[in-house]
């Protein structure tokens, strides 16, 4: 143990700290300010550097309850989870979201809307009906980063937290590397609002800045992990040869405003796979394509959106991505293949962003709440983010009263290597497709880690992605079924009696430790 006196270039204090910049942690900030906490939000990028900012389709939320209804959004999001859903928290999400977008309304959000003068809605894989409300065409998390950054929320850009810091009484603190030099908040109250992970692969939808640091910084802290092996890859990114680091995303709704799936011969790829086919759910989409990659040899499919009409005008995003591409996707086929999108595991969370280590919260992306299962549908992302970004802002409350400061910080090394031979281990043994004998080829690549006190961005980045990396290719193994995101070629049946989540926590020895599985709640 060593005393933070003089090791700290700074120090501050906060009854809330947010670590991310995003709609979770931007909505969490702004909830718990106008309860009267003094919140302090550091992000490591900029103030557009999120995943909120790059996501696409829009927002999933029941509108005309003649043709909708709650009952109807959480039997489709149960339906897309396969069986690991938590029925009880997909409900009270589902039911929390208009609420939640007529806040962010109120902040000054602006939606798409029809000729009718009424909210727009679009149709993507999954939903039984057309409920996913949009921004600027397809530019719905550019609006809703736009719309909380007005807000005037401050927050320390450049900034990394390095360690949740806790005693007997739950966190006291959080130490963070800025521009200033590394510092200490004392605080009882930290939220984990950091994203995904979608730099554990070569090619992702997301920013470079998904390293998966609220994973690490929540098992350092003592937290549980939750369902980390289902990762899911959004099947039509742009594909451009050579491409890797962040692919442009080709939104589900281009599918559900008409577009078809054909491959390399001009052949349908999901006829016969799926009732709903192309706008089947995402996991079924992404196995499809990577099937018919298999079999034709080949590294892409088409998306063909030529009979849509005004396709400039209501996918400008998706048009510009294309044209820089050299692809006129009015008039040429756009290529696609599955991409590293969306984390549906995380760290396990009530429906309030509670963690079990007292005064530690996640929201968003980070967090497993039991909204999503093995596979998130459509849209549902922002709406979680808007609803338990609000509640986890409200639960922060309840530490108002407890003393935090920082007096002893220990630190431990954590195994460490270079992001790219991380992304290099996942691509080829743990992306769509697994199977036992690459996910163990992975695990013992994985081991011959080094281990590391990381001090600066680059290594707290490696460190998070390499101790990520190993507790999602353990949990992998460990499931012997194929269920959602998590295909394995060598287990393709889904296994009734694996209907249970995986748990993970690091032990005192540094090593991750599996607890036992639990069951999921009632799946209609």
């Amino acid at each position: 143990m060593t005393s933070p006196a003089g090791r700290f270039a700074w120090e501050a204090h906060a009854d809330l700290v947010v670590v991310g910049g995003g709609v979770a942690g931007l909505t969490a900030a702004r909830t718990a300010s106008l309860r009267g906490l003094k919140v302090l939000t550091v992000s490591k990028g900029g103030p557009t550097d999120t995943s909120t900012q790059y996501a696409q389709g829009g927002i999933a939320v029941v509108g005309d309850l003649s043709t909708d209804s709650v009952d109807s959004h959480v039997a489709d999001t149960c339906e897309a989870g396969v069986g690991l859903c938590d029925e009880a928290a997909v409900y009270s999400v589902v039911e929390a979201g208009h609420e939640a977008v007529a806040a962010l309304a109120a902040l000054g959000a602006v939606f798409d809307r029809g000729r009718d003068g009424e909210v727009s809605r679009t149709r993507e894989g999954g939903h039984s009906t057309r409920r996913i409300i949009h921004a600027g065409g397809d530019a719905t998390g550019a609006e809703v980063q736009r719309a909380l950054n007005a807000a005037g929320l401050p927050v320390l850009f450049g900034a990394a937290a390095v360690q949740v810091v806790t005693n007997r009484r739950g966190v006291c603190g959080l130490i963070v590397s800025s521009p200033e030099g590394l510092g200490v908040i004392h605080t009882p109250a930290v939220l984990l609002a950091t994203g995904g992970l979608g730099q554990l692969y070569a090619c992702s939808t997301n920013p470079p800045g998904a390293t998966a640091d609220g994973i690490a910084l929540a098992l350092e802290a003592g937290a549980a992990i939750s369902d980390l092996e289902f990762v899911q890859f959004h099947p039509t990114v742009l594909f451009t040869p050579g491409g890797l680091g962040r692919r442009p995303l080709i939104s589900e709704a281009v599918r559900g405003e008409g577009a078809i799936l054909v491959d390399t011969n001009g052949d349908s790829v999901t006829a016969g796979v799926h009732l709903l086919g192309d706008l089947a759910p995402r996991d079924v989409v992404s196995r499809a394509i990577a099937a018919r990659l298999r079999d034709l040899g080949a590294d892409h499919v088409y998306l063909d959106a030529r009979k849509l009409e005004g396709f400039a005008a209501r996918f400008p995003t998706i048009t510009a991505s294309c044209l820089e591409a050299g692809i006129d996707p009015r008039t040429q086929l756009i290529p696609v293949a599955p991409a590293a999108h969306y984390s549906c595991g995380g760290v396990a969370t009530d429906v309030h962003g509670r963690t079990g280590v007292p005064g530690l919260y996640a929201a968003g992306e980070v967090a497993r709440t039991g909204l999503h299962g093995a596979n998130r549908l459509a849209s549902n992302s922002l709406l979680e983010g808007l609803v338990v970004g609000e509640r986890a802002g409200i639960a922060a409350a309840e530490r108002r009263e407890v003393h935090a400061e920082v007096v002893n910080v220990a630190r431990r090394p954590l195994p460490i290597l270079p992001r790219e031979k991380v992304q290099s281990i996942m691509t080829a043994h743990a992306s769509v497709v697994r199977d036992g004998v690459g996910l163990e080829v992975a695990r013992t690549s994985l081991a011959a880690a080094d281990k590391t006190v990381a001090v600066t961005v680059p290594e707290l980045e490696d460190v998070a992605l390499t101790l990520t990396a190993t507790a999602l290719v353990d949990v992998a193994i460990a499931r012997t079924e194929s269920r959602g995101c998590h295909t394995r070629t060598d287990h393709p049946e889904t296994d009734s009696n694996q209907r249970r989540s995986t748990r993970i926590k690091l032990g005192r020895d540094g090593a991750l430790d599996m607890l036992d599985t639990f069951l999921t709640g009632v799946h209609r």
